[in-house]
């Protein structure tokens, strides 16, 4: 029986559905939905697929988009609930929102 601590999340942008994805050991198991906006990403929806809830993928999956939002120095939009709370929650990616767009979503 395999133990889900040792699974692999890859991490794929799904450019033709403007969506970042992550598998693990090759299946779907979350995306977060975006829209390019001039120096910017607008994250609209996030999901987990029930099968993986729990699992960390959610936070992976926010982590990872994040970081390649700061590595190609994108502003963040994060209409999607569960990324602002993400932010809210690791202040280290608060920078990535501007100000009035951090007042707009209580960052």
């Amino acid at each position: 029986m395999s133990n889900d601590t040792h699974s692999t999340i890859a991490f794929t942008n799904n450019e033709a559905q403007h969506r970042y994805e992550a598998t693990v050991d090759g299946k779907l198991a979350a995306y977060a939905e975006y829209n390019l906006l001039t120096g910017a990403i607008m994250f609209t929806h996030t999901e987990v697929l029930p099968e993986h809830e729990g699992k960390g993928v959610g936070s992976a999956i926010a982590r990872h988009v994040l970081d390649e939002a700061r590595a190609k120095a994108w502003h963040v939009i994060p209409v999607c609930q569960f990324i602002a709370g993400y932010i809210r929650k690791h202040r280290e990616y608060a920078d990535l929102v501007r100000a009035d767009i951090q007042r707009a979503f209580k960052i």
